[in-house]
């Protein structure tokens, strides 16, 4: 099984609005614990506030903060590169401009930062497909931006393992977002042989057209609901 890098995956922002846009949420969605895989530099924990139950992972807090800092403005300026080189694969309805996009990612790395720094303890490092957390420990666990995005060097063991892994820490759903590969969103090859993996392990995979698209080939999320494992 080959495992990611962090020099292959890039640390992106994104803000509580994207990730509503993206996972569908609701206000009741965010009132269980939440788990935030994969988070980089969202300030999605952040901005929920000191009052909710939600906790970001990724391996990019092992690094100092300092250091994570400059990583996170560095991939910020790649990722802005990568909608220029196909620029034809992109939508901006939802951003409406590329400044209003660039806007929301800034105040998105801004607050990250800030909640890092005072809440160190809502950001865990860790990585998938082994991930620190207790069995069935969140209400809803979110997903944004590795799997199927990486899928070039992430294969169809790396991905089962990870969604096992999602499904193991959560109690109830698991969503993800988006369904398409990076860059011009290709489609991925080993998808439907993801969904079947799922399923035959006892769980619900379902589809849903969401808000956000911003690659033109997205717009759609996976909701897995988690059932019981058979037995072994």
């Amino acid at each position: 099984m080959r495992r990611h890098r962090r020099r292959d995956v890039l640390i992106s922002s994104r803000s509580l609005a994207e990730y509503r846009a993206m996972f569908g949420l609701s206000d009741a969605d965010l009132t269980g614990a939440v788990l935030d895989c994969a988070a980089g530099g969202s300030s999605f924990v952040a901005e929920l506030g000191p009052g909710a139950d939600a906790v970001a992972v990724d391996p990019a807090y092992a690094r100092p903060d300092v250091e994570l800092a400059a990583a996170l403005a560095g991939d910020t300026r790649r990722c802005a590169d990568i909608a220029v080189e196909h620029a034809d694969e992109f939508v901006w309805d939802w951003y409406r401009t590329p400044r209003r996009r660039d806007r929301m990612r800034a105040v998105a790395a801004a607050r990250f930062l800030d909640d890092k720094a005072a809440r160190p303890e809502r950001y865990r490092a860790g990585s998938l497909p082994d991930l620190p957390f207790p069995d069935s420990g969140f209400d809803l666990v979110l997903c944004s931006h590795l799997l199927f995005t990486w899928a070039d060097p992430l294969d169809l063991q790396w991905h089962a393992n990870a969604v096992d892994e999602l499904l193991r820490v959560a109690r109830g759903e698991v969503r993800l977002y988006p369904l398409v590969r990076r860059g011009a969103g290709e489609a991925v090859p080993f998808l439907p042989a993801l969904r079947e993996h799922v399923r035959a392990r006892g769980h619900r995979w379902s589809e849903e057209v969401v808000d956000f698209r911003f690659q033109r080939r997205a717009g759609v999320m996976a909701r897995l609901v988690k059932g019981h494992l058979p037995a072994v």
